[in-house]
């Protein structure tokens, strides 16, 4: 949105709810910024930890709420939507910005009851209800469909990070309530393409949280047939359990792995650039629930070839043989398949890493989500 065409919205309040600071930092400090553009007020609520800071730094402001984000327990969720309400009231907010789905849950019933009409549910995906294939998982993603569509008013707007989500809340993707962002979005120019490592071996890494809904598992388990068949390759795991996460992958078995030949686990990092100037291809071999992973973007835009798996979101980004290769979710053998290959074709990989940064600027950039997150709140808010 160019500056010409921008309404004055100076002194409207926008109020962004989502449960933990550092995940508001890692994927939304641009929505702030663009909010900010616009000339909003804007104040984030969430649990506060270690990055206040970071947000404070956009201009916005931090107002500190406790919830506990692994329980939707009625009571726990009612006691803090009544909170949460006090401070929209406080804050006299014109609009509304939940992120996730407790957020969405919690935080529309707080607008409710603060009177807060104009409202954007970011669904960032279903997370391991979305992963779930079974009976329990359809009965529970009906379950999410009926909440949250009961708590929309005529001034909410959905904003999804892939095509797939929507038709979930039974909503058109194409439709005007829908607004489809390339995820986080990604800075082109902080994270560059840099040389490959030297071949062999083709060193694989997973950057995420140590969650067996992201696969972590299944790229263990392949890169060990990978290894068994002869294939050079080498697996590098970055990430930290997730302790709210019901799919937290045990310290111990994180440990074992790293003791594995081959299997290195790291813990978190902050320097992605660093991993991926130190590797060949990025996998996230995920069973599902994604909205669209930073991980990946990251990836693609250092100009790395990517395995990935057949769920909305990862699909999203990557095209198969072309941005690197998609696989079945929950299918080691075709992941190990997808690494034996890929490990006798070092031309093959850097073709594929030279798409994957061509893709992740066409759309996925920081600028593309914030000039997208500015229409969508200037049109709720000029309505």
């Amino acid at each position: 949105m160019s500056a010409a065409l921008q309404p004055n919205l100076h002194g409207r309040k926008l109020v962004f709810v989502v449960t933990e600071d550092w995940f508001f930092v890692s994927h939304f400090l641009p929505m702030a910024r663009a909010a900010r553009e616009l000339g909003l007020d804007v104040a984030v609520v969430t649990r506060v930890r270690s990055h206040r800071g970071a947000i404070e730094a956009t201009g916005a402001r931090v107002i500190p709420l406790e919830a506990e984000r692994r329980s939707l327990n009625p009571m726990a969720a009612g006691f803090a939507a009544g909170q949460l309400a006090s401070i929209l009231k406080a804050e006299r907010a014109d609009l509304v910005h939940c992120i996730a789905l407790r957020s969405i849950l919690v935080g529309g019933f707080a607008a409710m009851l603060a009177g807060v009409g104009a409202r954007v549910y970011a669904l960032t995906g279903l997370g391991f209800l979305g992963a779930r294939t079974d009976g329990v998982g359809r009965l529970s993603q009906q379950a999410v469909r009926l909440l949250v569509r009961s708590l929309e008013t005529g001034r909410t707007r959905y904003l999804f990070e892939n095509t797939d989500d929507p038709r979930l809340l039974g909503l058109d993707p194409t439709g005007s309530r829908v607004t489809i962002v390339g995820g986080a979005g990604i800075d082109p120019d902080a994270l560059l393409p840099s040389p490959l490592p030297a071949f062999p071996p083709l060193k694989v890494a997973v950057v995420a949280r140590m969650l067996w809904s992201k696969g972590i598992d299944l790229a263990v388990e392949a890169v060990r047939a990978a290894r068994a068949q002869g294939a050079a390759v080498e697996l590098s795991l970055y990430g930290a359990p997730d302790p709210s996460n019901p799919k937290a992958i045990p310290e111990e078995t994180l440990e074992a792995w790293n003791a594995e030949p081959g299997i290195a686990w790291h813990g978190p990092t902050r320097d992605i650039a660093a991993v991926w100037r130190d590797h060949h291809v990025a996998c996230l071999p995920s069973r599902g629930g994604e909205g669209l992973p930073r991980t990946l973007l990251e990836a693609a835009a250092c100009g790395r070839a990517i395995v990935t798996t057949d769920v909305p979101g990862c699909r999203t980004l990557v095209r198969n043989e072309v941005e690197g290769k998609i696989v079945p979710p929950d299918d080691a053998a075709s992941l190990t398949e997808a690494f034996v290959s890929l490990a006798a074709r070092p031309d093959l990989v850097a073709r594929m890493g030279e798409a994957a940064r061509i893709r992740v600027l066409d759309g996925f950039t920081e600028r593309n989500v914030m000039d997208a997150v500015k229409g969508l709140y200037a049109e709720i808010l000029t309505s």
